[in-house]
């Protein structure tokens, strides 16, 4: 079974078993589900793809200063980002296409396109970062082809 369709099938599974264990009392659920996103396509239209074959999950909690520029880089594998506080913008640098992200939002980030990123507000930005790689990948490659960001 592909990775995506066993992890909607999962999330799916989740949903109900949830659905089934709530009270039918009138009293307040004790579980509360708030959709963020429903999407098939990244920030700039791509299509979701995620690695085929054994895959690496990596989570990480990004803090970005106010003021503070990324440098031009791209991910060749798909990056999702959740932001928790802050305000930030990231702009296609092939396209100049720019998007504006504020606490809540959630991210898909675009593959294989290069963009940077800055925190365009007054408070350090908190963003959660899931990455889904081929073990060993790389997370991001600077557009300087000497120099890449991320963990294995």
């Amino acid at each position: 079974m592909l990775a995506k369709e066993y992890l909607m099938r999962r999330m799916y599974v989740t949903a109900v078993a949830l659905m089934l264990a709530a009270p039918l009392s009138a009293k307040a659920d004790p579980v509360k589900i708030s959709p963020l996103l429903s999407t098939a396509v990244t920030s700039s239209g791509q299509p979701i793809v995620l690695p085929q074959g054994k895959i690496q999950l990596i989570t990480s909690i990004y803090e970005i200063q106010p003021g503070a520029k990324l440098p031009e880089h791209e991910h060749n594998s798909q990056r999702y980002g959740y932001m928790l506080s802050g305000r930030l913008r990231i702009t296609n640098t092939g396209t100049g296409k720019s998007e504006e992200y504020k606490s809540g939002d959630f991210i898909v980030e675009s593959r294989g396109q290069w963009h940077k990123a800055e925190n365009i507000g007054t408070e350090p930005i908190k963003l959660l970062v899931i990455d889904q790689v081929e073990p060993g990948e790389k997370t991001t490659v600077l557009r300087k082809q000497d120099a890449t960001v991320g963990r294995n």
